[in-house]
């Protein structure tokens, strides 16, 4: 199993779920965060006067699966939250040594 982490701009979510589901993505965890890269945050300009925000707000989607679908599940996210632009995100693909269904009690590829 495969836990695939991409951290995508925020208006890019709806985009990558409809592209993971029809691959076959069954669920997937999504949170709100803020953080930098090679932007080092970003100048704004609110009510006439600039200033800079250190962290930038994007999503992380996080989702486990089978090994053999972990390469489609990468093209298709870097597809879909492609823009061209400095700040599309990342992509991080880490092994998965256990998952457990709390409610069944099932492990593994059966508990996704």
């Amino acid at each position: 199993m495969k836990l695939v982490i991409a951290i995508i701009k925020p208006f890019k979510l709806d985009e990558v779920r409809e592209a993971l589901t029809e691959i076959g993505v069954a669920g997937m965890t999504v949170t709100e965060v803020k953080g930098f890269g090679r932007q080092k945050g970003q100048t704004e300009i609110y009510r006439g006067a600039e200033y800079s925000t250190n962290m930038v707000p994007k999503i992380k989607i996080e989702i486990v699966c089978a090994e053999d679908l972990a390469a489609k599940v990468v093209e298709s996210i870097q597809a879909s939250a492609n823009t061209g632009a400095i700040g599309d995100g990342k992509i991080f693909v880490l092994d998965v040594g256990q998952a457990v269904r709390i409610r069944t009690g099932e492990t593994d590829e059966t508990a996704l």
